[in-house]
């Protein structure tokens, strides 16, 4: 039945490419990539497919046909392994978090790897099982810069639900001068997913305006050393105001009234 799904899949991949979409993908991406040639929205509706057959399979079972996808290192297949693993997060168990970290270090090799996986599967494990943290701090201190993002991204929707604030601050400061600008953008999207009042799906005005002057007393922290390319990031969402000082590389010594 995997193998069955599995050469269907490749099939319609193969059926939908288009030459002009893969030149472009291959000029898009800074690194070797494999691809297929097909546009996102055609990816996820061969995923959206094939998942009708695929949701009846035992979650081990799905998994390892994700393994497969994974380990063939197109684009694509990443993207429907993504697609696939992320709906059995109901399912997820503490043992799972061996798997997603084995795909994390051994497989992703592009920012768009790191962000699909991360910010789905993997955060939704985080928020089911949040003494994981502690790994993703582990994953800071990597050699390998897409560990080192994932350790960011995977906090990206926790931080809009305003999870995680002391966490994701710990980590921004593991990540402060990382010299990777794959890395600086990582961290600083994170802080700005942090700073995001709009986007909370749960928390009272209170609890959202600490968490912005949170990650603004942060910035204002450290925005002498920060990397301009995460400072950037960080405050983007940010009361003009607030971006204003922020940016400014004169000294402020002002901070918002919550503390870091």
């Amino acid at each position: 039945m995997k193998n069955k799904i599995l050469s269907e899949i490749r099939q319609a991949l193969k059926n939908g490419a288009d030459e002009k979409v893969r030149e472009s993908s291959v000029k898009f991406f800074k690194e070797d990539i494999l691809v297929y040639g097909l546009k996102s929205a055609a990816v996820g509706k061969i995923a959206k497919t094939f998942w009708k057959s695929v949701k009846t399979l035992p979650k081990q079972e799905i998994f390892e046909l994700c393994e497969e996808l994974w380990r063939s290192n197109y684009q694509e297949e990443a993207g429907i392994a993504c697609a696939f693993s992320e709906p059995l997060h109901k399912q997820y168990d503490r043992t799972d978090f061996t798997t997603f970290e084995h795909w994390v270090k051994d497989y992703v090799n592009n920012w768009a790897k790191c962000d699909t996986l991360c910010n789905h599967t993997v955060g939704e494990f985080l928020m089911m099982y949040p003494d994981y943290i502690a790994e993703l701090k582990k994953w800071a201190k990597s050699d390998n810069r897409w560990v080192r993002r994932a350790a960011a991204v995977t906090l990206i929707i926790p931080a809009r639900k305003g999870l995680f604030l002391s966490d994701i601050l710990e980590i921004a400061d593991m990540l402060l001068l990382d010299k990777d600008d794959m890395v600086q953008k990582g961290y600083g999207w994170m802080l700005k997913a942090a700073s995001m009042s709009e986007s909370f799906v749960k928390g009272s005005p209170e609890t959202k305006k600490e968490h912005l002057e949170a990650v603004f007393n942060f910035v204002m922290k450290h925005k002498a050393t920060m990397p301009r390319t995460a400072l950037r990031y960080a405050i983007e969402k940010m009361p003009q105001e607030l971006k204003a000082e922020a940016i400014s590389r004169k000294p402020s010594g002002r901070y918002c009234s919550a503390t870091v």
